[in-house]
């Protein structure tokens, strides 16, 4: 396990053999650098759905999975999501997916979201040491805010070749 540390973020880097997780999800096409803008409407309805449905919910939390495109540049196909108790027939644009499974490199991150950047970076510099490729999904699993944005914890997954 590698470890970098910065007075306000502390990352730390191990391989793990992952399990999908069911989430209630809204998928969209986003441009490289516009997942910022992108997140909060979708997200949106799929808490408006849930909301609706209160027994899939019991304290998942918010999940984003990135599709990466094979093309440098070219859109990213975004499953914003929740995680919940179990499948459900879709409604609207929310339906029932997985996180990916399999061998995955999760850097656990505490910080403020403006820096979350630097989880990824130490996963790319993870593969790169190690000479390990994608399998083009990452994801992201969003603690609980917590009223100082430095204790945040976020945890990043990289699915592996």
């Amino acid at each position: 396990m590698a470890a970098i540390y910065d007075p306000d973020v502390v990352i730390s880097v191990e391989i793990q053999a992952v399990s999908g997780r069911t989430l209630a999800a809204v998928r969209c096409t986003v441009q490289p650098g516009e997942v910022g803008s992108a997140w909060g409407p979708a997200i949106g309805k799929v808490w408006d759905f849930l909301r609706g449905r209160p027994e899939l919910w019991t304290g998942g939390h918010n999940i984003f999975v990135y599709h990466v495109a094979k093309e440098a540049g070219a859109p990213l196909l975004c499953d914003f999501g929740v995680e919940v108790t179990g499948t459900f027939d879709a409604a609207g644009e929310v339906f029932a997916t997985e996180t990916p499974t399999g061998e995955a490199v999760v850097a656990v991150y505490r910080g403020p979201y403006d820096r979350l950047h630097e989880a990824y970076d130490a996963i790319d510099a993870w593969m790169t040491a190690q000479a390990r490729g994608s399998a083009g999904h990452s994801w992201e699993i969003y603690g609980d805010p917590t009223p100082n944005p430095a204790d945040t914890v976020t945890t990043v997954l990289h699915l592996l070749n």
